[in-house]
């Protein structure tokens, strides 16, 4: 077998999660360090006991009614519902805020343990005694401890495997205010501006020898010999001079002279092709490096390392789910990813041929999707090894067979494809994020992490009780494969603030495997720093040829009305749609989404089953399930079968109508501006969202939007300008604020247009596919270049990788039943 080889699964077909198997190689012994988390606090302890004495009276009622809760765990929400009963007594003071900030409480009576979050990144630990107002300091480890004896039998004193990746990152440089969290590149340029570049002329050798390093031709570059510098640059002064030359010859040139008219002058002086495409293109990069080496600021630094020509292959990696272009939306696994990363690879491509075409190229570049290859492709494209993405040149879906005996050593597949390595990996969840780093790994390729949506917070205390879920989840494998891929990657793009660090009230993804523990497993003490520099907020957008405004006439596609209007308005119920609707007149408050647990579609119906006022003003339309098909996805069966209980409960019929899922994307878009046409409204109810891709979609397309303020959403939308965020945890304030929407617009119409052309203006301003291809490129030559002259790779950590992933995750995947054995 090969050192790469097969697509492995640790969830149940047809949604696994995979990995690519090492075999044949030889781990190191790794030495084992731990220590604890060091945080800017003072201790916590010492200022919740200054402030115990005052509050007393106020305090014991509420730690007693903590303590009364019994043996468990109060999250954030719990909590702040206790807390807002003092509110009052405690007037706004100090201790409140210290209160504010608990984000979970551990009950082990006479014991609570809090932990408490300042801010964003940030955290203690204390334990309190509520019988004798005993205040302990605790470090992250003893916290946990505490915490996993709420598991039975996990309060021995055995061994624990503790990861700490602390050691490895304290001397590497980072931000530490919070506002800075989510813009490491940046972050990186200043400081390395200031520290590495100074008059001394060694300083700047590592720039040089990365350019020198990028002038090599690659085996797909036949008609290239070098790139930017050739043989006659050895040297700083060499270079100095040959830019004052190139700058003198430049400034004799008419702007608009091919690079190929003066192609030979510039070799006799050193310089290769990758400048420029026209004299003007040219001298604008000579005059930046000129720039740079003369008096080096961050700015100059990412322009011109976002300008050297070396992104030419780059391998996507999406394994899980139906990863096809037509007809498999709605397929368990099979979602938004699915739009976002055939969105991404065409808006990457055309910002590639624009690049390249400016550096003055001949090169064409070259995009791989690498999913894998189903036996049963259920009517889709995925039996199919080699598919072209649409509306692309260069672009192709590489489908590779996983954890058969016919599994393909999908590093070798890669190759063969490309005919040389890739120049950046990325991928796409917790199993592409896993097959990423193990094959940059080993192409010694940069590596770029998306992770979309970490499972950890979607399922409250996953980590704490993973035994009882791992059989249904396995969250071991997942949670393990996460903490590798997210230490192991160059660099991480996230979609908003909160998918790192969540918001003020709430933990982001990312900080959410800070310090955590799976109880008889292994205990996290530090997993991951939502300060590292690593961590990039790149927003995505929707695709403009599909998404538009309603009021765009001449791009509207009414030869699909009649179509959308017998899917909201028909009469006939069957497998695909549930309920009627028999007043016409009212707006649609319309969502769509998978059905599951996280995506709240029940929750929203009952909040509208409920409320008699909802239901007088608007129609509720949900487009989720397909019910014309028997599901294998356990979730979404009971998620049908509550959502055929509401229907009864409250006897929605003729307010309500339950469309089976949707998978012509083109005829969605409409469907979204049809709704505006109703002056309808559109619903992201989620209790977690880490960005919200439909909301942008509708945004886009001009239909005021009501979203989960947890996660992406919160930031995609201002509150009452571009939209609304509701609480999922609370149905009837949520519920309220539709109302409260509804009942404007029907006193005063033009409210309804200020929330719509609103929401447009964000889009404009935010989120966009070119913004997003055009920030990615930049990334990976800022991140290339201080891999390279930083040590960036962090090889010492990636050795304590490499054996925790032999001797702890290879023992999780082993332990997962093969397709077709659970």
């Amino acid at each position: 077998m090969n050192d790469v080889c097969l697509f492995e699964q640790f969830g149940s077909y047809p949604s696994p999660i995979y990995m690519i198997v090492l075999d044949n190689v030889s781990f190191p012994s790794t030495s084992y360090y731990t220590s604890n988390i060091c945080f800017e606090l003072e201790e916590m302890a010492e200022r919740f006991d200054e402030t115990l004495t005052p509050h007393r009276n106020e305090i014991l009622p509420f730690l007693l009614r903590i303590e009364g809760k019994g043996k468990g765990i109060l999250q954030h929400h719990q909590i702040a519902l206790l807390i807002e009963d003092y509110r009052k007594k405690l007037a706004d003071g100090a201790f409140y805020e210290i209160l504010r900030a608990i984000q979970e409480a551990i009950v082990l009576p006479p014991w609570v343990a809090l932990a408490i979050r300042p801010r964003p990144g940030v955290w203690q630990y204390i334990k309190v005694n509520v019988h004798t107002f005993v205040v302990e300091d605790l470090t992250v480890s003893k916290y946990l401890h505490f915490k996993e004896q709420l598991v039975d039998g996990s309060a021995n004193g055995n061994f624990v495997l503790e990861l700490d990746f602390e050691p490895f990152n304290a001397s590497f440089p980072r931000p530490t205010l919070s506002n800075s969290i989510g813009n490491g590149a940046e972050f990186l340029n200043r400081h390395f501006s200031a520290t590495l570049f100074h008059d001394d002329n060694e300083n700047m050798h590592p720039l040089l020898e990365f350019l020198k390093l990028h002038c090599l031709p690659r085996q797909r570059m036949p008609n290239l010999n070098m790139m930017m510098l050739n043989d006659k640059i050895q040297n700083l002064n060499a270079l100095r001079h040959a830019l004052r030359k190139a700058e003198e010859y430049l400034d004799t040139l008419p702007s608009e002279t091919l690079y190929a008219e003066f192609e030979h002058e510039f070799r006799e002086i050193g310089l290769e092709p990758g400048w420029g495409d026209t004299a003007e293109h040219v001298l604008e990069m000579i005059r930046i490096l000129s720039d740079l080496l003369e008096a080096p600021n961050a700015y100059n630094l990412e322009k011109f390392l976002g300008r050297v020509p070396m992104v030419f292959n780059v391998v996507i990696l999406s394994p899980h789910g139906y990863f096809a272009q037509d007809n498999v939306l709605g397929y368990p696994d099979t979602g938004g990813q699915v739009v976002y990363i055939l969105d991404q690879v065409r808006a990457l491509e055309n910002e590639m041929i624009q690049r390249i075409k400016q550096q003055g190229l001949d090169i064409t570049p070259r995009i791989l999707i690498i999913t894998r290859l189903l036996p049963d492709a259920v009517g889709t494209t995925c039996s199919e090894r080699v598919e072209k993405v649409h509306g692309t040149e260069y672009s192709d879906i590489l489908r590779v067979p996983f954890r058969t005996e016919n599994g393909i050593d999908v590093a070798n597949e890669i190759t063969k494809e490309m005919r040389c390595k890739p120049d950046l990996i990325i991928g796409n969840y917790s199993d592409g994020n896993i097959v990423a780093s193990l094959l940059a790994h080993k192409l010694g390729v940069t590596q770029c992490t998306i992770a979309h949506a970490l499972e950890k917070t979607k399922y409250p205390n996953s980590d704490l009780y993973w035994k009882e879920l791992e059989d249904k989840y396995h969250f071991s494998c997942q949670f393990t494969a996460d903490l590798i891929a997210m230490n192991h990657t160059d660099f991480i793009i996230t979609s908003t603030f909160q998918e790192i660090a969540g918001s003020k009230d709430s933990v982001g993804q990312y900080e959410s495997h800070a310090a955590f523990t799976l109880p008889g497993l292994y205990r996290v003490v530090h997993g991951i720093n939502v300060f590292d520099p690593k961590f990039n907020i790149v927003s995505p957008g929707a695709d403009m040829s599909t998404f538009f405004p309603y009021t765009d006439e001449k791009r509207r596609l009414k030869h699909f009305h009649p179509e959308i209007e017998y899917l909201l308005y028909g009469k006939v119920e069957n497998e695909e749609y549930i309920c009627v609707l028999n007043d016409r007149n009212k707006p649609v408050l319309f969502t769509m989404a998978r059905l599951d647990r996280v995506k709240n579609l029940t929750g929203l119906v009952e909040w509208y089953g409920k409320n008699p006022k909802l239901r007088e003003l608007v129609n509720l339309v949900v487009v989720a399930g397909d019910r014309r098909k028997e599901s294998k996805d356990l979730e979404e069966k009971a998620e049908m079968k509550k959502m055929f209980e509401l229907i009864e409960k409250y006897k929605l019929n003729g307010q309500f109508r339950w469309i089976s899922s949707q998978m012509n994307r083109i005829r969605n878009g409409e469907l979204y501006r049809y709704i505006c046409d109703t002056k309808g409204a559109f619903v992201q109810p989620a209790l977690y969202e880490a960005f919200g891709l439909t909301v942008v979609e509708a945004m886009t397309c001009g239909l005021p939007t009501f979203a989960t303020c947890n996660g992406g959403p919160a930031e995609i939308i201002v509150h009452g300008k571009s939209g609304f965020n509701i609480d999922p945890y609370q149905g009837d304030k949520a519920a309220e604020i539709i109302i409260s929407f509804f009942e404007k617009c029907k006193k005063d119409p033009s409210h309804w247009n200020e929330i719509s052309d609103g929401g447009l203006k964000r889009i404009q301003e935010k989120y966009t596919w070119k913004i997003y291809s055009e920030r990615l490129l930049t990334l990976t030559g800022v991140y290339s270049f201080w891999k390279h002259v930083s040590k960036l790779d962090r090889h010492k950590s990636r050795r304590y990788l490499e054996m925790f992933y032999a001797l702890e995750y290879r023992k999780l995947v082993e332990s997962v039943p093969l397709t077709g054995e659970e």
